[in-house]
Formats: structure tokens, C-alpha cells, sequence
């Protein structure tokens, strides 16, 4: 994108990591951690009035692992489970995030996924039983490898929404540039 994406302008002028987790806030989580690397201070400024931990990733440029390594390793104790959302998706429905949760607890399945109209996407919980294999993932990717370990673990949810569009070049953004 040429610039740190998550500051860039939605067409109601809020960044797109603002838009991105007040969707997750509205999810009515008990504790929404952000992790920010490149811009921390600017990205950190966009939330700062928002009921949210902010982490700092200094290794960011090493890739997607270390960014859920921080996220996962900033978790209070007791944690039972997590969410994991992107920051670059400026839409992620807060009615889906009840559903995984609902399916975790209604399964005991210690992965849910959303499975939308044109497949699995994000945002993904995780068990806390899961959290050392989170905190193992390395190089420049995310949980999917967890998530493939074992089938069994994983209840798929039913999403009946498009899959929410991750913002990575100047051709996804530009819809949200403009809006509706």
C-alpha cells in the first residue's frame, strides 16, 4: 500500500483499524487486545479512547507469528479463550464473533471458525489450551497450521455474510475509501 494501511481513511473518515475494532468491541468481548508494530505510536493514537489494550510487536517486520505471539503472550491470566481478528478487515461482524463463541461453548471444540459464503475466514477462537501452539507459530503467517493440525478440534460455523475483505492493496481499499 505504500503506507501503514491501518490509519488509511474509511468514507466515514475513521482509520481502518479504528472501524476494525469497534466491530470486535461491539462483540462485547471481556478484554480486546491490539497488537501494533509499524506506526505503533500513530496506530495506538487512532484507539486511544477506546476501552483496549494496545501491545506493542518491535520484531513486526519479522512476519504475522510475532504479532500473535505478543497478542497471545499479553493475555490475562485465566483466559479461557481468544478471539484472533485482523486489523485490515474493517468489517468483521460482531453477531459472528457471538457465534464462535456460542459454538465453542455449545461443542467444547477448542477451534471455531467462520465458514462464509465463499469459505473460512476470519475472525478464528482459540481455546486457552491452544495458546503454546499459537505461541510456537513462526515466520510470516498466522494460525492456519494450528488450525489444520487436527480437523477434529475444529467446529466450522455457518455464515450466511460474504466473507469480510482483508484491505492489501489500492483496489480493496477503494470501495471503503469512497463508501457505500
Amino acid at each position: 500500500m505504500g503506507r501503514q494501511k491501518l490509519l488509511l481513511p474509511m468514507a466515514d473518515g475513521r482509520p481502518l483499524v479504528r472501524s476494525a475494532v469497534e466491530q470486535v468491541l461491539a462483540a462485547g468481548l471481556d478484554d480486546v487486545v491490539v497488537v501494533v508494530g509499524r506506526e505503533a505510536e500513530a496506530v495506538g493514537a487512532a484507539l486511544r479512547d477506546l476501552p483496549v489494550r494496545t501491545v506493542v510487536n518491535p520484531r513486526y517486520a519479522e512476519g504475522q507469528s510475532t504479532s500473535l505471539r505478543a497478542g497471545v503472550d499479553a493475555l490475562r491470566p485465566g483466559t479461557r479463550a481468544v478471539v484472533i481478528a485482523l486489523g485490515d478487515q474493517p468489517r468483521p461482524a460482531p453477531a459472528v464473533i457471538d457465534r464462535l463463541v456460542a459454538a465453542h461453548r455449545e461443542t467444547g471444540r477448542p477451534i471455531a471458525v467462520p465458514v462464509y459464503r465463499e469459505g473460512r475466514g476470519h475472525p478464528v477462537l482459540f481455546a486457552a489450551a491452544l495458546l503454546d501452539e499459537l505461541r510456537a507459530v513462526t515466520g510470516d503467517q498466522g494460525a492456519r497450521a494450528v488450525i489444520a493440525r487436527d480437523p477434529a478440534r475444529v467446529v466450522a460455523v455457518p455464515v450466511d455474510l460474504p466473507r469480510p475483505v482483508d484491505i492489501d492493496t489500492p483496489a480493496d481499499y477503494e470501495p471503503f475509501r469512497r463508501g457505500p
